[in-house]
């Protein structure tokens, strides 16, 4: 079955000086699936997330949401993102209700409720504890409520996991599942952790050096590797070839 294209990037290249971060990138994400986004630290998943969710904007190449071009169609296209992208900063002695509330103001999306995205992430009960005193964990579930609530139709997720206890990977895992399967929203996912992107992915791809290495389904990874996608992972590190 041929999938609609969700987000579509080709040939980017970002540098920052002199240094050249990423170098003609293309990569294809499918409506309705959880596209995993494999790297080591500093091999430039960060940077392409950034451009996707218009915090840098590229030197060459484009980038295509839901058909659409982000540089022409930014600020149009941001209100069907969610994103969270590095560590979330927020308003420290709000609550996290109040924090869900100026968002929505900034987004200008009215009416909508907080509680069912507090409940979705596992936060219904923080009350109106300041945000200053919530722990990692909670700070990341935070973030993901901030990405989800204002019902986007694409997740753009960068360590999403970061700070969260087996029971909050557990948690999040069926919850991006539930999103997709459900829902029908679309989810790039960016770690480092490789077990959590074989728990929940439809295709993944992997990046070193800023370059695209490979875009495979996962299942089809397991095929023809014959292992995990770990042993595939580390294969393609030591300079074996890609699928």
């Amino acid at each position: 079955m041929n999938l609609k294209t969700a987000i579509q990037i080709n040939h980017l290249a970002k540098s920052f000086g002199s240094n050249q971060v990423i170098t003609d990138c293309s990569m294809r994400v499918e409506q309705g699936t959880i596209y995993g986004f494999l790297g080591e630290n500093g091999a430039g998943k960060t940077t392409i997330l950034k451009m996707l969710t218009g915090l840098l904007t590229p030197d060459t190449g484009s980038i295509e949401i839901l058909g659409s071009d982000m540089l022409r169609n930014r600020d149009k296209l941001l209100s069907k993102i969610g994103s969270l992208i590095e560590s979330p900063t927020f308003y420290e002695h709000l609550s996290s209700k109040k924090n869900l509330e100026i968002h929505l103001a900034y987004m200008g999306v009215p009416g909508i409720s907080s509680d069912n995205v507090l409940k979705l992430v596992g936060l219904s009960n923080t009350g109106e504890k300041a945000v200053s005193k919530f722990s990692l964990g909670m700070r990341q579930r935070l973030g993901i409520a901030r990405a989800l609530i204002h019902q986007p139709q694409i997740l753009i997720l960068d360590e999403p996991l970061n700070g969260l206890d087996p029971m909050g990977i557990k948690d999040m895992r069926e919850l991006f599942l539930n999103l997709t399967q459900q829902n029908g929203m679309t989810i790039l996912l960016s770690s480092h952790i490789i077990s959590e992107i074989e728990h929940v992915a439809d295709k993944v791809g992997i990046i070193a050096d800023g370059r695209i290495l490979c875009e495979s389904n996962l299942a089809q990874i397991k095929t023809e590797s014959k292992g995990s996608l770990e042993d595939y992972f580390f294969n393609l590190m030591s300079g074996g070839k890609p699928l």
